[in-house]
């Protein structure tokens, strides 16, 4: 693979567009996402389609692909109009689009993974074989993982794999969504380099990317949505030129106090209306301890000998790369592994051995790197789930006779769960399904459901 230091694409002679999109509207239910949304993709394209959370980023992609219906307008692709055919079949023309997060089958291996997705050719062995070998030279980490199972893996290594999982369907036009999200500075350049690799096969290439850096770095031109529509269309080095929208993707050095965030809960924007609190001091009592925690997978050490000390009110970064071990230790201090050696103390209390429900009684709150929500509650709904545990009456008998106490018991939850979605500015979301928030917009949603619990400890896995 060759570094590069700037946007590079393999662009062909002017010829017909790959991809075509003429004044697509696309709604969930009374809600309209995109409007009159037109995109032109010429061969051996590399395209930035940038944008703040919710902007439609995503839904257009799927609109492209077949798996969302527009309501209006046309999607033509290689010459041949495609409009709302099934995802099966857009896939086998070429069109091919690899999903935001994590998409493997976590239960699965590495080698199970590659093959599955060879679905369109499954009948052909020698082909399926050669595929999964390709993917395999251009990603040799995934070599060295192809008999673990992609849950294991960390989320660096899960991209790969998503990403290869999309290669070999042998794309004409690959759309990735959220190349660089939740990962590495170190992952992320190896990924780059990948992508332009795949564009000088002559892919052509949609790339979705929040990160105004990674997308200088990986396209020339780029577009920027905003509340469903285009507010930019243009090389991408001329987006250096408008800081509206350098603020609206919050760049470095910008004022987000300027801008406008579409349909980003203001939580997601504010600024600290305090200073921050003093670092407390060394004599604070200490509400979390590891000592010498060990944690194996069969013969190998995900983490080996950790020490950590966490004091009442303090704010305490775990940095390290990918596969570094940092989702195991939490994993680790939550309960949802057995440590190998050592022990943890909460509150000064060895929990070393309890179940993860017992530390979360014992205030031990934990976001997940992927929001663990409900997708088909409303966000007013999954904040009351939350709750749950403090409820004054939780007897089901009560609650099924709308007893008294149990009456009084939801009025006081509910009221608690619009406090709390006033706190986080997510009054316009009330009511919709959690499934169909925007990938920043669900963490707010998360991180509401952890204030519900009043935690005295929190463990926030890549809350950004």
């Amino acid at each position: 693979m060759t570094s590069t230091a700037e946007a590079t694409s393999f662009v062909a002679a002017p010829s017909t567009p790959v991809l075509e999109c003429r004044g697509i509207d696309v709604a969930y239910g009374p809600v309209q996402v995109l409007f009159d949304v037109d995109l032109t993709v010429h061969p051996g394209e590399i395209v930035a389609l940038l944008g703040t959370n919710g902007a439609g980023k995503s839904t257009l992609l799927k609109a492209i692909s077949g798996l969302v219906r527009p309501k209006s307008g046309t999607v033509t692709f290689d010459g041949e109009e495609i409009t709302g055919e099934a995802a099966h079949l857009t896939a086998a023309r070429g069109l091919v689009q690899m999903p935001g997060g994590k998409g493997v089958f976590p239960t699965l291996s590495v080698k199970d993974n590659l093959r599955l997705s060879c679905w369109l050719f499954r009948d052909d062995a020698e082909r399926v074989d050669a595929k999964v070998a390709e993917v395999l030279d251009l990603f040799p980490r995934l070599k060295d993982r192809y008999s673990n199972l992609a849950g294991d893996m960390s989320g660096g290594e899960q991209q790969m794999l998503t990403l290869g999982m999309a290669l070999v369907n042998e794309p004409k036009l690959l759309m990735i969504d959220e190349l660089s999200l939740g990962l590495a500075p170190t992952i992320v350049g190896d990924l780059i380099e990948v992508v332009h690799d795949i564009n000088r096969m002559g892919v052509t290439i949609i790339v979705v990317e929040q990160s105004i850096n990674v997308a200088l770095t990986l396209a020339r031109r780029a577009v920027f949505m905003e509340k469903g529509e285009f507010r930019f269309t243009g090389p991408t080095s001329a987006l250096l030129e408008r800081p509206d929208i350098l603020r609206s993707v919050f760049i470095a050095g910008s004022s987000v106090d300027d801008a406008d965030g579409g349909d980003v809960p203001a939580a997601a924007a504010a600024t600290p209306t305090e200073a921050p609190r003093e670092a407390p001091g060394p004599d604070a009592p200490a509400v979390l301890r590891c000592a010498g925690v060990v944690k194996r997978f069969g013969g190998i050490n995900a983490i080996d000998g950790i020490d950590l000390h966490l004091r009442e009110g303090e704010v305490l970064g775990l940095i390290g790369q990918n596969g570094a071990g940092k989702t195991t230790l939490f994993d680790c201090i939550s309960g949802y592994h057995r440590v190998d050696g050592g022990r943890i103390e909460l509150h000064g209390t060895d929990v070393t051995a309890w179940e993860p429900h017992e530390r979360a009684l014992y205030q031990l709150g934990r976001s997940f790197q992927e929001a663990m929500l409900y997708p088909t509650l409303t966000v007013r709904e999954t904040i009351a789930t939350a709750l749950e545990r403090h409820l004054d009456n939780r007897d089901i008998v009560a609650a099924a006779l709308a007893a008294p106490a149990s009456y009084d018991s939801e009025i006081q939850a509910w009221r608690r769960v619009e406090e709390l979605i006033e706190m986080m500015n997510l009054g316009a979301f009330r009511d919709k399904l959690v499934g169909e928030l925007s990938t920043g917009s669900r963490r707010i949603v998360e991180l509401a459901c952890l204030l519900a619990q009043e935690p005295s400890v929190l463990l926030l896995d890549e809350p950004s």
